[in-house]
């Protein structure tokens, strides 16, 4: 009867040799899809072609399988309406608009609401 420690050590090596012919397959499909990029799933694609294929493979590994939606806004909205209160000074509504990328009616809401919270 073989000792747990061995028995826990050929898992590991199992484990390890898995482990090698996942990344020999990943290499494998990078090689093919670099030399015929057709092949890619349109997303993965247009990844590949903008952003580089390491890139897109390494975006497929993490969010694969996953439904995903980016915000329209880049920056977190709390803190843009915190500098937007910050920065207001009475008169620069239509600055602020433009610098952040809202509405007139946007900033004056914002505005509004800072000021009702005080």
């Amino acid at each position: 009867m073989p000792d747990d420690k061995s028995t826990d050590k050929s898992k590991d090596i199992e484990i390890l040799l898995e482990k090698c012919d996942l990344l020999r397959l990943s290499k494998g499909v990078m090689q093919m899809a670099e030399n015929s990029p057709e092949v890619l799933n349109t997303v993965y694609k247009e990844i590949s072609e903008k952003l580089g294929m390491d890139t897109a493979m390494e975006i497929y590994r993490m969010f694969k399988g996953q439904q995903i939606s980016f915000p329209i806004r880049f920056f977190n909205p709390e803190m843009i309406k915190r500098n937007i209160v910050q920065e207001y000074d009475g008169t620069n509504i239509r600055t602020l608009a433009i610098k952040y990328n809202y509405s007139e009616k946007s900033v004056r809401r914002i505005i509004k609401e800072s000021l009702e919270e005080v």
